[in-house]
């Protein structure tokens, strides 16, 4: 599994808004300066949490984002999942069909347990953590 500059991004502007005073809504363009993002592929994952409601999106004059949750509630794992979907080290996770060998290969525990320890990792830290650590 890797992470893409699409989930170092959305990682960046959530933790960004996290440290942000609670009700201060943040402009994208400002939001993409301190996060060192492109604005206007941070803008397109902004959109996709705001349908999901990791974040709240104001449009208009004085629009903006900001957490849709209280950070202590948004692990690191929804965030990632949400612009990487879900979280696969090998093809073989994904369900029926995607592998021809299925029961016959020794290999498929040891990707199911890699599978459960990165989402058990990434489900024990929350937005509000890494927030405070920046």
């Amino acid at each position: 599994m890797e992470l893409t500059r699409k989930g170092e991004y959305a990682i960046r502007g959530i933790i960004y808004l996290a440290q942000q005073p609670p009700g201060k809504i943040s402009l994208i363009s400002e939001i993409a300066e301190a996060t060192e993002a492109p604005q206007t592929f941070l803008a397109k994952i902004f959109q996709n949490f705001a349908k999901i409601g990791i974040v709240n999106s104001y449009r208009g004059t004085g629009g903006g984002f900001t957490l849709g949750r209280a950070p202590a509630i948004i692990t690191l794992r929804e965030v990632v999942e949400a612009v990487e979907g879900p979280i696969v080290p090998n093809r073989c996770l994904i369900g029926t069909g995607a592998c021809d060998r299925g029961a016959q290969c020794n290999v498929h525990p040891i990707w199911r347990n890699v599978q459960s320890q990165v989402v058990q990792i990434l489900d024990s830290v929350t937005i509000e953590e890494l927030a405070r650590k920046g």
